[in-house]
């Protein structure tokens, strides 16, 4: 018999089971990270998904200590600055003697209007990629939704499922997140975090 897999009884059966599954405490609901296709505004497979080596940029910048002078800052480079709007801490590793008199205090979000984030110690870290401190985004990297949950960090969601940024983003919000990196660094710029 043919059947398809959102027929009414088919449909009715799947939800139940999953209820059941539910009310036994064997499954539950919660946040996590999934591949978003902007495009065709659907979630991806993991399946589905081809990872390729791209060229990139490195964009280096500085995470202001809380309460410190202009020479207080972590340095720390990202891929994609727009979500910087969405970090929810700066992470080191914990044996880089670098950064080890940072770690349990806070840092400032840049153009966040002020909102803070701690710094955290994590084995993740690579000291040797980057500035050896890692921005912390758990609403937009599996890797720091892992290291979020590890460290108990709150997650942001900063995009809107057509790609431009929410609320969350404050005054980028409606842009374009590839507008917003333009823009958001220009700002950084203005504002004298900009390392390189």
């Amino acid at each position: 018999r043919e059947r398809f897999t959102l027929d009414d009884g088919l449909s009715a059966a799947v939800l139940e089971a999953f209820k059941r599954l539910h009310d036994d405490g064997l499954i539950y609901r919660g946040s996590y990270m999934v591949n978003w296709s902007p495009a065709m505004m659907t979630a991806v497979s993991d399946l589905e998904v081809e990872y390729t080596e791209e060229p990139g940029f490195l964009y280096y910048f500085k995470y202001p200590l809380e309460g410190g002078g202009p020479d207080d800052y972590l340095p720390v480079s990202t891929t994609r600055p727009e979500t910087i709007l969405g970090d929810t801490a700066v992470a080191v590793h914990p044996e880089d003697p670098r950064y080890a008199k940072f770690v349990g205090k806070r840092v400032v979000v840049p153009c966040s209007g002020g909102r803070t984030a701690p710094v955290i110690a994590d084995e993740y870290v690579d000291r040797e990629f980057g500035t050896g401190a890692l921005k912390i985004t758990p609403g937009h990297d599996p890797n720091d939704y892992e290291i979020g949950k590890r460290h108990d960090l709150e997650t942001i969601n900063i995009m809107n499922k057509d790609a431009t940024l929410n609320a969350n983003a404050g005054k980028y919000a409606g842009m374009d997140r590839f507008a917003v990196r333009k823009a958001l660094w220009s700002d950084m710029e203005a504002e004298g975090l900009v390392i390189k």
